[in-house]
């Protein structure tokens, strides 16, 4: 068979196999205009519920300057190189060691990718001997770092502790005869869900196991907790998390990531990420712009209060109406309806089209058939009659499909 037979019968995937006909509207999507809550969608403007901007960062006037004068002071390209090599700078120090002790930890150590950074921080800690146990619902960087381990692992159903003690139980069997160690892997913010990692009970069974945690917070950074320093803060349990990671995307709105620990352990991870140590330095216009962003952070409180009542007023006006919006206890609003794949792109094409809404949906295979996930990101940036504009759409939206009316209205993409 010829190599790239597959890309003609397949496209490789579900997710490939939907892109004739929603490429560039259902996926590859074009928004346009200024970052923020309303942008410009097919020529039209729509009221914006994808976007990682937790904070409303994106467009803040400081941090518009200081990426703008990181660039004209240092360029695109300082530092050149890796940081072990020549792309090294005392602005990513400095920046590593605000963001420890921030977070509750001896050091730090500023990662140019989140994704990359995940993968390589899983391949470094763990050898053939050691075992990885790790949740069901992981992120997408997660689950391609497992694919890089050799050695064994073991999941656990979603935040269930009584699976993920039955994990611990067989990995210390499995390690007790291989001399190795335990990696436990799970998450301070479920993307998906909003569901929080229940870090305090996971950490709670150290008491009985071997073993040491990495959490991935890339939601929860910025916005959980008393100060925003993540949901180890939120749960009070900071010195039981022994690797903590998080990245610029979320709250920061910008590229990155940081990995944080005690100091040997970092140390550790500088010489022997293979992501770092063979790709170029975080780029100075960004270090020097996460900076701003990071200063804004803590010193804006307001910031995450904005935040948190667009997501109280979001998520409670959305249950009085009736809709499921599972377990979230977090920003992230997932609601759940009923239907197949042609309601689930006749009503999201609805909402855009009719009422101007834009938010993610989420079928099968990332959730059970029968299931439509529209994902809805509340951000600081938003207002409440942004919420109001959208709780009413969502009302009669949820009338229309009850009625049956997507199942007789397509309404198909026709590119």
């Amino acid at each position: 068979m010829d190599l790239f037979d597959k890309i003609t019968q397949s496209m490789g995937g579900p997710l490939g196999q939907h892109q004739k006909w929603s490429h560039g509207y259902f996926s590859f999507p074009r928004l346009e205009g200024e970052i923020g809550a309303h942008m410009q969608f097919n020529g039209k403007e729509h009221l914006v519920w994808s976007l990682n901007n937790y904070l409303g960062l994106a467009n803040h006037p400081e941090v518009r300057e200081a990426d703008a004068q990181g660039a004209a002071d240092f360029g695109l390209a300082y530092p050149m190189g890796a940081r072990m090599m020549s792309g090294n700078s005392i602005h990513h120090e400095n920046l590593e060691q605000e963001l420890a002790a921030f977070v509750g930890k001896q050091d730090a150590f500023l990662l140019n990718y989140g994704y990359q950074g995940m993968l390589s921080i899983i391949d470094s800690l763990v050898g053939r001997n050691d075992v990885i146990v790790y949740d069901a619902e992981s992120h997408a960087c997660i689950i391609d770092g497992l694919r890089l381990h050799v050695g064994k692992r073991f999941v656990y159903q979603h935040n269930d502790i009584e699976s993920c003690e039955k994990q611990l139980q067989r990995a210390t069997k499995l390690t007790e005869q291989s001399g190795g160690g335990i990696l436990l892997i799970t998450e301070g913010v479920f993307g998906m869900s909003g569901v929080q990692g229940d870090l305090k009970a996971i950490i709670a069974l150290k008491q009985k196991y071997n073993f040491r945690i990495l959490v991935d917070d890339a939601h929860g950074f910025g916005t959980m907790g008393k100060t925003g320093a993540g949901t180890h803060e939120e749960q009070d349990c900071i010195d039981g998390v022994d690797v903590y990671f998080a990245t610029f995307a979320k709250s920061m709105a910008g590229i990155g990531a940081f990995v944080a620990a005690d100091k040997q352990v970092v140390d550790y991870l500088r010489y022997n990420m293979r992501s770092q140590i063979f790709a170029k330095s975080l780029p100075m216009p960004m270090v020097m712009g996460i900076k701003k962003r990071f200063e804004l952070l803590k010193s804006q409180p307001q910031l995450r209060e904005k935040l948190w009542l667009i997501v109280n007023t979001l998520q409670n006006g959305l249950k009085e109406r009736g809709f499921n919006i599972g377990n979230t206890n977090t920003m992230v609003t997932p609601v759940f309806l009923e239907g197949d794949l042609n309601e689930a792109t006749a009503l999201t094409r609805d909402l855009r089209e009719n009422y101007g809404i834009f938010c993610s949906i989420v079928i099968y295979p990332v959730i059970p058939k029968g299931l439509i996930l529209l994902r809805l990101i509340p951000t600081a940036a938003h207002s409440l009659e942004d919420v109001q504009r959208t709780l009413d759409a969502y009302s009669e939206m949820g009338e229309k499909l009850k009625a049956g009316y997507y199942k007789k209205n397509k309404m198909a993409v026709t590119q």
